[in-house]
């Protein structure tokens, strides 16, 4: 795997769209610190709890993909802005854009932070 923050962040992402927590999980540290700012998102502290978190994260968002439309890094950071396109619960199709804000050190994420809208997302499953 490659210790460049772009490069990781970008496998992180598609790797969402391999439905394979394992493959997802893959590329954070230990002691990832996976942070929302969104009112309807979660965050957690470490490797393990994040992994277990993922089943049903997936299970909630079918078919999950990031359109990936931007990316500025340093050299362990980056920010990639994107739009989250899913299946709400298996049948509502929704589009959130959003940036994530990576911390990236010996090829891992150590840091995420989510920043989208949940009201973008609610209106969207509010409508179906």
């Amino acid at each position: 795997m490659s210790t460049d923050p772009s490069s990781v962040a970008l496998s992180y992402l598609a790797a969402f769209a391999t439905a394979d927590p394992d493959a997802i999980a893959s590329h954070v540290a230990a002691d990832f610190r996976n942070e929302h700012t969104a009112a309807l998102g979660s965050s957690c502290i470490g490797a393990t709890e994040y992994r277990r978190r993922l089943p049903g994260f997936l299970a909630d968002f079918a078919d999950l993909s990031y359109d990936v439309v931007g990316v500025v890094a340093d050299d362990e950071r980056c920010a990639v802005r994107y739009v989250l396109r899913a299946r709400w619960q298996g049948t509502t199709p929704v589009e959130v854009p959003g940036c994530m804000w990576f911390h990236v050190q010996l090829g891992r994420i150590t840091h995420r932070i989510d920043h989208w809208d949940s009201q973008v997302f609610l209106r969207q499953v509010d409508e179906s």
